[in-house]
C-alpha cells in the first residue's frame, strides 16, 4: 500500500511563495513616487480599457500588479471598506494605514489558509494634508506590509526599479521632473523606449480642492515625455 504523499508546512509555504512570485513577475511594473505637490503613480499598461491605478477615497489611491482579476477584486473591496468606514465614523477616519492593514489581513489569510495564493502586489498611497507627510504602503502576496519613503515599486521589475531610483530620486521634484524620472526608470529596466500610449499615469495632488486623485491625460503625458527626451538629447 503506497504511503500518502506528505509535504511539510514549511515546504508548502515556500511553494506558495514561489508560485505567487512567478505570477507577479509576469506583470508589468508600477512606480509610486513622491513629488513636491503630492504623489505620482506611473504604471506600464498598454490596455485602454483596464485600469491598474484608481482612486480609493478622498486622499487615497490604489495600484495593483500581477493577476488583474485578483487585484481588481481587492480594489473593489477596498472601496466598499472605505465607504462603510467613512459613513459609520467620519471621512477623516479613512486612512491609507487602515486600508493597508485591512488588505494585509485579507491577503495574508488567503496565503495561509488557501491552496492557491493571490498572484498580486498592491500599493496604497495617501497624500498628506497641509504639512503632513505622505504615506506609501506596499502589500506583498503574503500580506506583509512595507512602509516606503520617497518612492516604491511593484510588479515584474520592482527590485530593479528600486535600485535605479535609489541613485536618481531626490525630494522636492516637480510633477514633470518626477514623471520624466519614472519614465527613465522604466526604460532603464526594460532596455527600450517607453511610449506614452503604454503608460497609465495618475497623481494625488495636495493642493487640489476636494478629492485629490487626478488622471494625467495622454496629451499632457506626451508633452512631458517629449520635453524629457529633448532634454536628454
Amino acid at each position: 500500500m503506497p504511503l500518502p504523499y506528505y509535504v511539510s508546512p514549511e515546504q508548502m509555504m515556500q511553494d506558495k511563495a514561489e508560485y505567487a512570485r512567478k505570477g507577479i513577475a509576469k506583470g508589468r511594473s508600477i512606480i509610486g513616487l513622491e513629488y513636491a505637490g503630492g504623489i505620482l503613480i506611473v504604471a506600464e499598461n498598454p490596455s485602454a480599457s483596464l485600469n491598474k491605478v484608481s482612486e480609493l477615497y478622498d486622499r487615497i489611491a490604489f495600484a495593483g500588479a500581477g493577476k488583474y482579476s485578483e487585484f481588481e477584486r481587492l480594489r473593489k473591496e477596498g472601496i466598499r471598506y472605505a465607504d462603510m468606514k467613512g459613513y459609520a465614523y467620519g471621512r477623516e477616519d479613512v486612512t491609507a494605514k487602515s486600508l493597508a492593514n485591512a488588505y494585509s489581513q485579507v491577503i495574508g489569510n488567503i496565503f495561509s489558509m488557501e491552496i492557491k495564493p493571490l498572484e498580486v502586489e498592491i500599493l496604497v498611497l495617501e497624500v498628506g494634508e497641509g504639512d503632513a507627510g505622505n504615506e506609501l504602503y506596499r502589500i506583498a502576496f503574503d500580506g506583509s506590509i512595507a512602509d516606503e519613503q520617497g518612492y516604491t515599486s511593484i510588479g515584474g521589475q520592482a527590485e530593479e526599479l528600486k535600485l535605479f531610483l535609489k541613485d536618481k530620486f531626490t525630494q522636492g521634484l516637480g510633477l514633470e521632473a518626477a514623471l520624466q524620472l519614472a519614465a527613465r526608470s522604466l526604460e532603464a529596466t526594460a532596455s527600450q523606449k517607453v511610449k506614452a500610449a503604454n503608460l497609465e499615469v495618475a497623481a494625488l495632488e495636495r493642493a487640489r480642492p476636494g478629492r485629490k486623485f487626478r488622471r494625467v491625460g495622454q496629451a499632457e503625458l506626451r508633452s512631458v515625455l517629449e520635453k524629457g527626451s529633448d532634454g536628454a538629447d
